[in-house]
């Protein structure tokens, strides 16, 4: 049996493989599931136990110790204990309401290219570029807060969505909530700790496969085709404008050469989709191994991949599409609570970082069609 400094070495190390088959590490993840005081009180009370430390570290420990005298009849308890919170708060949730704020958001545009950071996008486009004081101030009112009032409604969008689709997981019978909040652990099926990530086919991921396939990128698709449509662009903006703007063009003009141009990209999507989809490790050993370096993690990960088959570009409104979410969520639990999760291993290297990761991860893709 191993102790709960071990367990605490390798979960602060981001190292969370041998969790995957531990029974005491399970449940070591599970107490940390309950680490605040008032559920740490709770369960106390739930559990019939006394605990003598006062702090909250110590109280793990002395929880954890005591609970692997016997891992199976903890595991129990604390299943019924979290099963009980997890009632209580989807009691609260008020699910209708956040659906109808996020129906609110009309568009989804960031406005500029953040890489994960307003700070450092901000200081490069203006702080550093701009020596004058009125450019400065006559950029604030034309351009930065337009950028930042951008940066934070897709921000609020992206962040009550991943709520509300978490919610969905987590009232899933036999799916258990980390109630107290763990990082990089949003919930645990058959006891192995998923944490949730939302997300789109990627451009990249994209791009890449019509490399793979020998065809151009879709840009230089779509630029030649406006070459031989007469179809005038602006050719200094950057490329999701450029793409966007000769596809609403090519849809304007709609001829025959126009429509065979979008129809073609269009197969040529799905076609990729459909790859995808008949390969998901492939896709879940690139999404871990492209991953922006800040926010890097080996956890185990179910990816919730959407995507609007008729038109890509409209794949974020499907994130607050309660009508299609929800029994796809259902019956992919039901699905994943019947299979073999140990099967789900996907190994995968990360540029500039030594070594070989494993995860526990699989991909669920919601389309609308």
């Amino acid at each position: 049996m191993k102790s709960f400094s071990h367990w605490k070495k390798i979960h602060d190390a981001n190292n969370l493989t041998e969790f995957n088959s531990a029974v005491e590490g399970q449940l070591w993840l599970k107490i940390k599931a309950i680490l605040r005081k008032e559920l740490i009180e709770k369960y106390a009370e739930f559990a019939h136990i006394d605990l003598q430390n006062k702090g909250l570290e110590g109280q793990f420990e002395e929880l954890f110790k005591m609970s692997i005298a016997d891992p199976e009849a903890s595991h129990k308890t604390l299943d019924r204990f979290i099963a009980a919170v997890k009632k209580e708060n989807l009691r609260h949730f008020n699910t209708t309401r956040l659906i109808s704020e996020l129906y609110k958001l009309k568009t989804f545009e960031w406005g500029g290219d953040y890489k994960n950071s307003l700070d450092k996008y901000l200081v490069s486009q203006y702080v550093k570029k701009i020596d004058t004081y009125r450019i400065l101030l006559s950029m604030l009112d034309k351009k930065i807060n337009e950028e930042v009032k951008k940066y934070v409604l897709n921000s609020w969008y992206n962040h009550w969505t991943s709520i509300l689709i978490e919610h969905l997981f987590t009232a899933e019978p036999g799916v258990l909530p980390a109630i107290g909040k763990i990082k990089n652990v949003d919930f645990f099926i058959k006891n192995i700790p998923f944490d949730l990530k939302v997300t789109y086919l990627p451009g990249t991921y994209i791009k890449e496969k019509r490399k793979q396939m020998n065809l151009p990128s879709e840009l230089t698709f779509l630029k030649q085709k406006a070459k031989e449509e007469g179809i005038i662009f602006d050719k200094t903006a950057d490329e999701s404008t450029i793409s966007y703007e000769i596809a609403e063009k090519m849809k304007d003009k709609d001829t025959p050469g126009c429509k065979k141009s979008l129809k073609i990209l269009e197969k040529e999507r799905l076609r990729i989709l459909n790859d995808a989809m008949h390969n998901p490790k492939d896709l879940s050993r690139w999404l871990y191994e492209n991953q922006g370096e800040m926010r890097f993690g080996s956890e185990n990960r179910i990816f919730v991949v959407l995507v609007d088959t008729k038109k890509f570009e409209d794949s974020w409104k499907l994130k607050r599409n309660l009508n299609i979410l929800k029994p796809e969520i259902s019956a992919y639990v039901k699905r994943l609570k019947k299979s073999n999760i140990q099967s789900m291993r996907v190994d995968f290297a990360y540029k500039g970082k030594p070594g070989i990761y494993s995860a526990l991860t699989d991909v669920l893709f919601v389309l609308k069609k």
